[in-house]
């Protein structure tokens, strides 16, 4: 059962009790992302996430980092396209204690100018480090190909050139602007009592941050390619294919569909491209899901005199897909698969905290295990059949990264 509390400032709490356990995660959720971010300051929301490490107004970084250790409790943080989620898991005991210091993080952080030049060289060796990691950078390169120019296109890490340009006030802005309480979901789980509600809205229920309503701009779907020299040993290739917003009814059907083609050991492009063919060590599909888009993604990487076979094996994987569907094996055990992974990925706290921080976010509702299984059991040829339609009845936008010389 999850309780929803929504503050007089518009913050809304979401709590979940659960007994059985010793731990309590807490999780504040904030609605912005790499999304939200303009040519100038892309990177931002992701250097903020940084930021919010290195000192309040009454404790430093190293402060903040012995408080969790002292308790043995974890302290981390995450930036997407759309979101930011600070969290902490600790004892139950301790859950007071560690809602006051992400409380402290994030009214007080006092984003000091000598610590932010020694961040930007740590996020500068971030950047370097993914840059070393092709089969990562692919997919940034995809989705600047299916989006352009609009924000989804946007690198989440940013660059060293608008990194550079960040003060103080860069960033303080930008909290007024985006960390408003109608964009903040803060989610808690675990052994935890209905109260608890209380002690968050302490902290949460009264801040103010007046600012104008932004609107994001729906983007539309590319189907560019784009191709990256670069000294590697591989070829590392990108299809991509619109898929479907977030809370679109046929999300299962596409969850659903997506395994079997290629979101696990025994799906199509594993078995067609690793196994019989041993063309990838990797190579799977996964769907990345957003506000009023989605974007399905095949990757595969090889030796740059395979690629032109890699590239034939694939087509001809999501051919035989459009044109005879999925199996009653495939579709009964893909269902069975989904189950399993939704029960077992909620055997924990931090798990149930991120599931309703998510939902409250992006969709404003929860629906229980049960309601969940049911929509899963529905799912039938007729609506996976649309899926595949809606999905790859338009041309795919495509990212390469290999050797030069490679086609």
């Amino acid at each position: 059962m999850i309780d929803k509390h929504i503050s007089k400032n518009g913050v809304r709490i979401v709590l979940e009790k659960i007994p059985a356990v010793r731990s309590v995660t807490i999780g504040i959720w904030v609605l912005t992302g790499s999304r939200n971010e303009s040519v100038e300051n892309n990177g931002i929301s992701h250097f903020l996430e940084h930021m919010f490490f290195k000192g309040t107004k009454t404790r430093t970084a190293q402060d903040i980092a012995e408080a969790f250790d002292s308790i043995g409790g974890q302290i981390n943080a995450f930036t997407s396209k759309e979101y930011t989620c600070f969290y902490a898991k600790v004892l139950d005991t301790h859950k007071d204690y560690a809602l006051e210091i992400l409380a402290d993080m994030f009214f007080n952080s006092t984003f000091d100018e000598a610590e932010m030049e020694r961040e930007k060289k740590v996020v500068f060796e971030e950047i370097k480090m993914y840059e070393d990691t092709p089969d990562d950078i692919v997919h940034d390169l995809l989705a600047k190909a299916s989006y352009g120019d609009h924000p989804l296109g946007y690198s989440i890490l940013g660059t060293e050139t608008h990194l550079k340009s960040f003060q103080p006030e860069t960033l303080r802005e930008y909290v007024k602007q985006r960390y408003t309480p109608e964009n903040v979901v803060v989610s808690v789980a675990g052994n935890v009592e209905d109260s608890f509600i209380q002690t968050v809205e302490h902290y949460f229920g009264a801040y103010e941050s007046p600012t104008e309503k932004s609107t994001i701009i729906k983007p539309s779907f590319y189907a560019n390619s784009i191709e990256r020299n670069k000294d590697t040993e591989q070829a590392h290739l990108c299809f991509g294919f619109e898929g479907l917003p977030q809370g679109n009814e046929n999300i299962y059907s596409l969850i659903i569909m997506n395994n079997v083609l290629g979101g696990s050991m025994s799906s199509r492009l594993f078995q067609d491209v690793r196994e019989k063919q041993g063309l990838a060590y990797s190579v799977f599909s996964y769907h990345s899901t957003f506000l009023d888009n989605g974007l399905l993604t095949i990757y595969a990487g090889t030796g740059k005199e395979q690629l032109s076979l890699l590239r034939d094996t694939i087509n001809q994987t999501v051919e035989t897909l459009i044109n005879k569907g999925l199996t009653d094996k495939e579709l009964r055990n893909s269902k069975e698969q989904l189950k399993g992974s939704l029960m077992l990925g909620l055997e924990s706290t931090n798990s149930r905290m991120s599931r309703n921080g998510r939902n409250e976010l992006l969709l404003q509702r929860h629906r229980t295990l049960d309601e969940i299984i049911r929509e899963i059991d529905a799912v039938d040829y007729a609506s996976i059949g649309q899926v595949i339609k809606k999905i790859f009845n338009k041309p795919a936008s495509t990212a390469l990264i290999a050797p030069a010389r490679v086609h």
